[in-house]
């Protein structure tokens, strides 16, 4: 039950491996990709509102 027993998480640690008792981590890239709509969203309507002050 130390570093060479494949079955342990310390074993899956030392040989760089995962599995069941090691899961990989998952990445978090759903939360940054909401950040840019949101700041488009308030670029188009200072957009808008550029536009329609130069119309008058």
């Amino acid at each position: 039950m130390g570093k060479g027993d494949q079955k342990t998480k310390r074993g899956k640690i030392h040989r760089g491996t995962y599995g069941k008792l090691r899961p990989r981590k998952k990445k978090s890239s759903a939360t940054t990709a909401d950040v840019p709509t949101k700041q488009t969203a308030t670029k188009t309507k200072e957009a808008d509102k550029a536009t329609s002050d130069k119309s008058l």
